[in-house]
């Protein structure tokens, strides 16, 4: 068992957050999610992160779904371009190679050097999968990814990450993504109404130190900022395809009022060559 986290800095340190939104959902609600990879974990982690009671049924549910709806993609994806490339960027502890690999395909992971060291000592590579320690928001990672497939499709997956970025800076990083031939782009996002829930979920869970910035009231307005050839493939309600069954009362509720205002999205672009 790893000890403690220290060696993580503020926004790192919410990657337990989806963890154990996943380990949740596995254990009581698997018609969202069952992640079997993240149970195993779950006696690895630090026991201070596995007693943290702070969390609701909806907040461990919202880490869950989403990663339920990036599966989504992901499969589609590879039955459109069974040829292509999986990249997360800011993986952090996510499960979703153990629970979407085909057995072919190539996945990469990009973080920070400390968060993979400390991703590694949890979940060490496997055959197919290749970690990259570096800043996601410089362009090392793409250039060796297209160094080492340089026609295959890329599938880039950042779950969770865009928050704590400011507008400015995810502009540059979409723009520096394009140009580099066939890539698609699916993130997770709140609307301006729904970056206030966000911030209150954060506070729940205990990382109101962690600011948070980014939100999209419209995908086609965020295309438009980006500028060159992005076509919006889809801007979807987040709890859309989530199963309710069994869930308590008031968890349901926050599901229904987060779509009813889009306060929460999934968001999947193609990002074609600049103009």
């Amino acid at each position: 068992m790893i000890s403690d986290n220290k060696e993580l800095g503020v926004i790192e340190d919410t990657l337990f957050v989806p963890l154990l939104g996943r380990i949740y959902a596995s254990e009581h609600c698997r018609a969202i999610l069952y992640d079997k990879k993240a149970l195993e974990l779950k006696g690895k982690l630090p026991a201070s992160i596995v007693r943290n009671h702070k969390q609701t049924q909806y907040t461990y549910l919202a880490s869950a779904s989403r990663s339920a709806n990036m599966d989504r993609y992901i499969k589609k994806f590879l039955k459109r371009k069974p040829d292509g490339v999986i990249v997360q960027i800011g993986c952090g502890l996510e499960t979703t190679f153990y629970r979407c690999d085909n057995g072919y395909t190539q996945w990469y992971s990009i973080d920070l050097a400390n968060v993979i060291e400390y991703r590694r000592s949890l979940l060490p590579e496997r055959e197919g999968e290749k970690y990259i320690a570096g800043d996601v928001f410089k362009e090392a990672w793409m250039k060796q990814i297209r160094k080492e497939n340089p026609d295959a499709p890329l599938f880039i997956i950042a779950s969770g990450l865009f928050y704590y970025f400011k507008e400015e800076e995810i502009l540059r990083l979409i723009r520096m993504i394009q140009g580099n031939g066939d890539v698609e782009i699916l993130f997770d996002a709140v609307n301006k109404r729904g970056m206030a829930m966000m911030k209150n979920y954060m506070k729940t869970v205990g990382h109101e130190d962690a600011e948070m910035f980014f939100y999209v009231d419209a995908a086609e307005e965020l295309a438009t900022k980006i500028g060159g050839k992005v076509r919006v493939l889809a801007e979807e309600k987040y709890y859309r395809y989530i199963s309710k069954a069994g869930l308590k009362f008031i968890t349901k509720v926050s599901m229904t009022v987060s779509d009813w205002f889009n306060m929460v999205k999934i968001i999947h672009l193609s990002l074609e060559n600049k103009c």
